[in-house]
């Protein structure tokens, strides 16, 4: 049964070869945009494509042979033509899994990171999938800080001028967390080594779904672990965090005004952040108090006082 399957795909594998870049050749095609990398492996460039399939399955295989086809006029590299190979590609409530074999682990680092971009920048595009989930022969993949990888999504990858592409750096940030009672936020310090490839913003939002590290006895996490990040994006000082609606479902006693103070006061933290908006599923909630929420020390306490 493999073999058929590996016969199948590499028969599609040649066909999509022509078929993408005929379409990419055609300056009136609309829809999906492909993301390939740069000759100089620095940055990401995009080609318009219009998929054929109609299915998300469908539309997944069909991205993906593009994601491996490599341009005739060798205007820039597929992220799938870099030796390894997709051993199975699937997609599960909003999340595309993409298992690759042993050879991803000997990309350079940079390129590594502009390969995992690329793809969930072009497969994050099909309706209903918000995520793509990568493994190495089944197994958990890491960063090159060895930090696990994890579910990604576009906005996680931040480009620069191509330079910072696979930098990181050791962040010290501030989250607020619940007390035993869930009725006061706590300040905890927290040192983690992040990409830059990833927003400061994103990262505290992220930290505080993932909740206390056990490190600090005494607090206790005030989001719901399930909740995913639809996005994070700040302009003109006001961060706005869009996501699902599990962030309604409170844990721990916590009220949903004090989680939402608890990823305000963590945000402003930042230099860049005077002021956050909370949406879920792209919207405010009725139940929430105000659309856009500014620092509250008034529900701070410390351990001490506890």
């Amino acid at each position: 049964m493999k073999r058929t399957v590996m016969i199948l795909l590499l028969v599609l594998l040649t066909v999509g070869f022509a078929s993408c870049n005929k379409k990419e050749e055609s300056e009136e095609e609309t829809g999906y945009q492909i993301y390939y990398i740069s000759n100089s492996e620095t940055r990401l460039e995009t080609k318009s494509y219009q998929v054929e399939a109609t299915g998300k399955y469908e539309q997944l295989k069909e991205l993906l042979i593009c994601l491996g086809t490599t341009s005739g006029k060798l205007e820039y590299k597929a992220p799938l033509a870099y030796g390894f190979k997709v051993l199975d590609a699937q997609i599960r409530r909003g999340t595309a899994y993409i298992n690759v074999d042993a050879a991803y682990k000997e990309l350079p680092a940079t390129t590594e990171v502009l390969v995992r971009a690329a793809l969930v920048n072009t497969l994050t595009q099909i309706e209903g999938v918000d995520y793509v989930n990568m493994t190495v022969e089944g197994r958990q993949l890491y960063d090159n800080a060895g930090e696990a990888v994890g579910r990604m999504s576009a906005d996680q990858f931040v480009y620069n001028d191509g330079n910072e592409i696979n930098t990181y750096e050791l962040a010290r940030v501030k989250l607020y967390f619940a007390n035993e009672s869930g009725d006061k936020l706590i300040a905890a310090y927290r040192e983690k080594h992040y990409s830059t490839n990833v927003s400061m913003e994103r990262l505290i939002v992220e930290e505080m779904i993932e909740g206390p590290s056990g490190q600090v006895q005494g607090i206790y996490p005030t989001i719901n672990g399930n909740t995913k990040i639809l996005s994070v994006t700040t302009k003109d000082g006001i961060c706005y965090v869009n996501l699902d609606a599990t962030f309604l479902k409170v844990k721990n006693n916590v009220s949903i005004q004090l989680a939402i103070y608890s990823i305000v006061n963590s945000l402003v933290e930042l230099p860049t952040v005077n002021k956050v908006q909370i949406l879920v599923d792209g919207e405010v909630p009725l139940s929430f108090s105000r659309a856009v929420y500014e620092r509250n020390l008034d529900c701070v306490t410390t351990l001490e006082q506890e």
